[in-house]
């Protein structure tokens, strides 16, 4: 059936489709993303409809390309701002947290099938390398159900998840590549391996910043006239960015992440459609990579491996996760008891375990397909069991924050153009000054630009009537001039922009 380019282009269509319908179905009931569409590519595989592929490599191949793409716009989407107050706890549970998981997990893999040594036996560091390759998780997944519920956390929890899934992923990717290297090559001593976790780390930071600091520099001066381009410029940094760190012998992952980091915090032009663009080709990456993922597994292979998955996947949600992030979080007192056990409970598993499995595949490490499955299998446990009580648990610990006002006109204005903005609640306060625009007290270079009226919007005139429950749209080309409004009006609550 996909004998030719017509065929293969028709399935993948259909596939996409459906995994978009899968996708909206997931939100109303609260499933992660990933969950979905990985059903959806289990549906299409070799135990389903029959699509057959089994190729660690390409598979490998796109989950690169798909991650440097999703660590480069999560750094973009990341306000320095917001995670300045929590970038030590963060960081702390992106590398001591990510080491922790290891040996805690790995340990009771060695221990579980020293136990079952009359049906398979592993060495430890074999076990740790199947921990090693679950050891990072996928928390910015759940955002997403969050935010579909509107649910919003206290403790600056939400900042400090974001920060630890999109940084945690190249310790976990180091971790992985040092234990093949200790099993194919017979040993690696901990000074050697230490070292190259180091320069790995360094050197990815450094890369990642500097090619960051250029592509902000190349994106303001070279001046393209077809702004339709600029995206493709953006989207060719990224991947520089990670193949150039790999073959300098740094962390490439980290690097994306970090250069995103510097693009998206500094002020390029044509920001705001390539913000567009990126967010777009995003979510097709990921839908491609889970895809993939799912036509890899073969359903009928995870059965061996059930008893396995379920004591592995329950001992990281039950204990792994917990003691790794109750130590990370020692030093930082800010964290409630009932905070740090939300943190340990959003720890879900992810598509990277998923693509981090097929190294062992292609290096051809003993017990390798076992692996994979047993790590596919718990990636869906825990997506299942965690990911489906994300918006439950923030009430049982009581993290459940009050809602952030909402933007109630959705504009926003290059950076180019200096101003600022305000949404203003007409209340009878501001009504007591009068009831048109004209009686309203409006400081100079101030202008009141859009009414928001029960989902109307229009452009007000001087002799507008204003009535109470109306947004008004204000704008200034100074904050002082909008401050001197709000007091002028005895505006109280309101949401301002800047630029």
């Amino acid at each position: 059936m996909l004998s030719n380019p017509e065929h293969i282009l028709l399935i993948a269509s259909i596939i996409l489709f459906f995994s978009i319908l899968a996708s909206k179905a997931g939100y109303r009931f609260g499933l992660p993303s990933l969950l979905l569409f990985l059903g959806v590519g289990m549906l299409f595989g070799s135990d389903g409809l029959g699509i057959q592929f089994s190729s660690p490599k390409i598979t490998q191949f796109i989950g690169m390309l798909a991650l440097s793409i999703i660590l480069f716009s999560g750094g973009m989407d990341t306000k320095v701002a917001e995670i300045k107050p929590v970038a030590g706890p963060g960081v702390v549970l992106a590398t001591f947290g990510v080491l922790a998981t290891t040996f805690i997990t790995g340990s009771f893999i060695y221990l579980l099938f020293d136990i079952m040594s009359d049906k398979i036996s592993l060495t430890y560091p074999e076990a740790l390398l199947l921990a090693a390759v679950m050891s990072s998780t996928d928390s910015a997944s759940v955002f997403s159900i969050l935010r579909s519920k509107g649910v919003y956390l206290k403790e600056r929890l939400r900042p400090t998840l974001e920060l630890e899934s999109g940084s945690n992923d190249p310790m976990a990717y180091m971790l992985t590549l040092i234990l093949i290297e200790v099993i194919t090559s017979g040993g690696m001593n901990i000074a050697e391996a230490g070292l190259s976790l180091v320069i790995q780390l360094a050197v990815g930071a450094l890369m990642g910043y500097l090619l960051g600091r250029v592509s902000v520099w190349i994106i303001n001066k070279i001046n393209i006239d077809n702004e339709s381009l600029y995206p493709i410029l953006l989207l060719s940094s990224a991947f520089f960015t990670f193949t150039a760190t790999t073959l300098c012998k740094g962390n490439g992952y980290l690097a994306v992440y970090l250069a995103g980091l510097v693009v998206g915090n500094a002020k390029i032009v044509h920001k705001k459609s390539m913000g567009t663009f990126l967010d777009g080709f995003t979510w097709l990456w990921q839908i491609v990579m889970f895809l993939t993922l799912g036509l890899l597994v073969n359903p009928h292979e995870m059965l061996p491996v059930t008893g396995v998955g379920i004591l592995v996947g329950v001992f990281m949600i039950l204990v792994a996760r917990p003691i790794s992030v109750f130590l990370s979080l020692i030093p930082f007192k800010h964290y409630s008891f009932k905070g740090k056990c939300y943190i340990s409970w959003v720890g879900l598993r992810g598509a990277v375990p998923i693509i981090f499995a097929t190294y062992p595949l292609i290096a051809e490490i003993p017990h390798a397909r076992m692996f994979f499955n047993i790590v596919f299998f718990i990636t869906i446990l825990s997506l299942v069991i965690q990911g489906t009580t994300v918006t439950a648990a923030a009430n049982w610990f009581g993290m459940v924050d009050e809602p952030e006002r909402k933007d109630a006109f959705g504009i926003e204005l290059p950076e180019e153009i200096k101003s600022a903005m305000s949404e203003i609640d007409i209340t009878p306060a501001v009504l007591s000054h009068g009831n048109k625009l004209m009686e309203l007290t409006l400081p100079n270079h101030t202008l009141a630009v859009m009414v928001k009226r029960e989902g109307r919007y229009f452009i007000p005139k001087g002799n507008t009537e204003l009535q109470e429950r109306d947004k008004l749209l204000i704008i200034s080309d100074n904050d002082e001039a909008l401050l001197q409004a709000y007091e002028s009006l005895g505006v109280t609550d309101y949401t301002m922009k800047k630029n």
